[in-house]
């Protein structure tokens, strides 16, 4: 048991150094190097497939190449960056109500069974009788109402990364976006998989496109740290019963 505290206290102390760190400086932002966007850009591409040219091709005066002026610039395979479009304004409103109710009542007697209520009565305390054997009543009654609220409005553009391309032509894209504010960091992240034909010529896709789409919007400093409950009070919430 003893070691158990010691062990739980040195990780409590540890969290709480990590926080003591960055007490009279910014945030630091993650590092680029090493992330997936990053190695997908660094690393050698995957080899193209080289398909037959016609003749008339290279005495063409069109060129339709992603370097030339009309081509086509969106992103189709790993390394290359497109625009993610994030305007979500989502509102839903539920409400349910029931109501349920419930009774009955029995009743038995024994006025006549060979005599037997008779004899019985003679020998019941006073005031018994088998005439009204048993009477019972019962009722219940339950009712219950809920309702839900829910408005929730972002607008954000994040550059994201193809980090790989599936064997079915899927791209598998991830976007990071870090801005420091005096002592706050703003956090973006957006992760999934997108179809080529979905990426507008604009080189930008919308967040419904976008499957499997996981999207985090938050931050990290002296504000969010402020908005935390302290560690005890967390265990504290999870451990005791009342």
């Amino acid at each position: 048991m003893n070691r158990f505290v010691a062990t739980a206290c040195i990780a409590l102390t540890v969290a709480g150094c990590s926080d003591l760190a960055e007490v009279g400086r910014a945030p630091d932002f993650t590092p680029t190097e090493g992330s997936a966007a990053y190695d997908a850009m660094t690393s050698a591409q995957y080899p193209q497939s080289s398909g037959r040219h016609r003749s008339s091709d290279y005495a063409s005066l069109w060129s339709g190449g992603r370097d030339s002026l009309l081509g086509d610039r969106r992103a189709e395979r790993r390394g290359d960056i497109l625009t993610v479009v994030i305007e979500i304004d989502d509102k839903a409103e539920m409400s349910n109500s029931t109501a349920h109710s419930r009774s009955g009542s029995d009743d038995m007697s024994v006025p006549q069974l060979f005599g037997l209520p008779q004899r019985a009565d003679t020998v019941m305390p006073t005031g018994a009788s088998m005439e009204n054997a048993v009477s019972t009543t019962s009722s219940s009654a339950s009712s219950g109402d809920g309702s839900i609220r829910r408005n929730e409005k972002l607008t954000l553009r994040v550059a994201a990364t193809v980090t790989n391309e599936l064997e079915n032509g899927v791209l598998r894209i991830e976007g990071t976006q870090e801005v420091r504010v005096n002592f706050e960091m703003r956090e973006l992240l957006v992760t999934g998989y997108v179809r080529p034909e979905d990426i507008s010529r604009q080189n930008e896709i919308t967040y419904d496109k976008i499957a499997s789409a996981r999207i985090s919007y938050g931050g990290r400093g002296q504000i969010a740290r402020v908005q935390q409950p302290r560690y005890g009070q967390q265990i504290a919430d999870i451990l005791l019963p009342f």
